[in-house]
């Protein structure tokens, strides 16, 4: 069968599957609505957190970064899968023993005040805007590009689908729709990774191929550094960031991941504390099956990249050339008027711009492979973008009903009313990050990448101090907090975005990039936190009592 066909049958079987699910759990109550009725096995739970956690950014984007950073890239594989480890020691059980909804829920309740929670919802919603947008914004790439529509139209398309199974199902219809979408993602990152790994080496488990011979008898990692070397790029197994840069990164990605809104309240939907810990463990397990397979990915499609384009006719250039040139990542430029493509590092001379995000779903048609494959590649692609997508949307739509509505603005609500508020809330939320998808403005698309520095410098210093910390009270929380999220703020907006005067590389505070930056965020929040905290009264007996018993085994 033709791609497109094959397109459209894996992407069309994969969304009856998601709908099904919806309409199957749909939920009833809000406490089916915001917690699965808390009925979740660890099983499933895992396998939900790991969809909900592997969005755009870890399915597309991570093995892109790596592909073209290469060794640098190795703060997201470390960043990323350390954070669960956080999760299963430090708070999963914990929270999940507290019985609460949200992460305001829990903020407001163990720091006896509305103030708190207002200050965790604002958090909440920074970080889950800035993710979902991007989310939304893969959705309309992918769909462009497999479906053959415009961007626009993309995600107006995923708005229609999210929003179906959100507002419909909530975290019920969320948590066995993300199990589905699990299934259908790893399949498809594992696929074509297998497929590559055999032609290229003989060895059918990537992650090994990825340190074999190829064809040719050289070591694969020691070609790929001879073709960057030739090309003018730095050594592919060698780094360019400074040690201290790095460790700031992996700890902001590691916190930020322990501190992420939408990843925490999974925890809070399975029937017991010890489910929560096990949950945290499948979710790693199902995790690094991913993560362990993308460095692999990102060398195939790297290598393949380099000897299918580099120094070739631009006339011969095989279809899927000419399939992501027409969407706009992927741009040449005959400077020389010599019909040759000049792929090198030197600016100046090089004539191929790539966008990083197209390369695993580049890969495979770079290679060559089945029709199906690439079909089923653009089902994977789009089920990454969509699981998050809705976990982040409930997030927002939970920190608006139950959090402001029914614990600030009304509390006298029913349930049934804070039910349909809750699914106009996501109702608007889709809209408005449909929105930020179709016309992204320039903050959005900056910063995306560090909504993880915006949670580790505003959330996990609350929850942690919430647990281990009788002394900590509302007041030092509070100023953490606006502390760790104005300053982070702060650096994004004065060294990504030019505002505040700017600045360069070179004028970074301590030599720290912004990705980096949330680690000294959180370090400022909790400083802060814990002087003022020393100043003030220390929190109510009941508050003191409620931490024990959190704390208990």
């Amino acid at each position: 069968m033709e791609q497109q066909l094959w397109i459209w049958i894996m992407v069309g079987v994969s969304f009856a599957i998601y709908i099904g699910i919806a309409i199957w759990s749909h939920a009833s109550s809000t406490k089916e609505f915001y917690v699965a009725g808390e009925g979740v096995s660890p099983l499933a739970n895992g396998m939900a957190t790991a969809a909900d956690w592997m969005s755009a950014a870890s399915f597309i984007s991570m093995a892109g970064i790596i592909s073209f950073a290469g060794y640098d890239g190795s703060v997201y594989l470390m960043g990323w899968t350390g954070g669960y480890v956080l999760l299963a020691l430090l708070l999963a059980p914990y929270l999940r023993k507290f019985g609460k909804f949200t992460v305001p829920d829990f903020i407001g309740d163990r720091y006896y005040s509305n103030t708190a929670r207002a200050v965790a919802v604002f958090c909440a919603l920074i970080v889950s805007f800035t993710y979902i947008a991007g989310q939304m914004r893969g959705v309309g790439l992918v769909f462009s590009r497999y479906l053959t529509v415009d961007i626009n139209t993309g995600v107006l398309i995923g708005m229609g689908i999210v929003l179906f199974y959100a507002v419909l199902g909530g975290m019920k219809g969320i948590t066995y729709t993300q199990v589905a979408q699990y299934c259908v993602l790893i399949f498809a990152f594992l696929v074509p990774a297998i497929f590559i790994s055999m032609i290229m080496t003989g060895m059918p488990i990537p992650q090994l191929g990825m340190g074999s011979k190829a064809a040719d008898g050289i070591h694969l990692l020691e070609k790929l550094d001879g073709l960057h070397k030739e090309l003018g790029f730095h050594q592919y197994t060698s780094g360019s960031k400074s040690k201290l840069d790095v460790f700031l990164i992996t700890a902001a990605l590691m916190l930020g991941t322990a501190g992420l809104p939408h990843v925490i309240v999974r925890f809070f939907t399975v029937k017991k504390v010890r489910d929560a810990r096990k949950s945290a463990g499948w979710a790693l397990l199902f995790i690094a099956i991913l993560y362990t397979t993308a460095p692999a990915i990102a060398v195939f499609a790297r290598t393949n990249l380099i000897q299918t384009v580099s120094n070739k006719s631009y006339e011969t250039l095989p279809e899927w050339f000419s399939n992501w040139e027409s969407t706009g990542l992927l741009k040449f430029t005959d400077k020389n008027q010599d019909g040759l493509v000049q792929y090198v590092a030197d600016p100046k001379i090089n004539e191929l711009v790539i966008d990083k995000d197209i390369i695993v779903m580049a890969n495979p048609e770079i290679a060559n492979l089945p029709n199906w494959v690439i079909g089923l590649m653009a089902a994977g692609a789009l089920a990454a973008a969509l699981s998050t997508a809705a976990g982040l949307l409930l997030v927002i739509s939970s920190s608006v009903s139950h959090d402001l509505l029914k614990k600030i603005v009304y509390p006298s609500i029913s349930e049934k009313g804070e039910l349909i508020a809750a699914r106009i809330a996501a109702l608007f939320a889709v809209i408005l990050a449909g929105y930020f998808g179709i016309n992204p403005p320039d903050f959005v698309a900056a910063t995306v990448a560090l909504a993880f520095g915006l949670a580790a410098a505003s959330f996990f210093p609350a929850i942690v101090m919430g647990i281990f910390s009788k002394r900590m009270n509302k007041e030092g929380v509070i100023s953490g907090m606006v502390v760790g999220i104005s300053s982070m703020l702060f650096y994004m907006m004065k060294f990504k975005l030019g505002f505040f005067g700017g600045g360069s590389n070179e004028d970074w505070w301590f030599g720290v990039s912004p990705e980096g930056f949330g680690t000294l965020a959180m370090c400022a929040n909790i400083l802060v936190a814990i002087i003022v905290a020393s100043q003030t009264q220390i929190p109510p007996k009941k508050v003191q009592l409620m931490i024990d018993e959190i704390r208990k085994p």
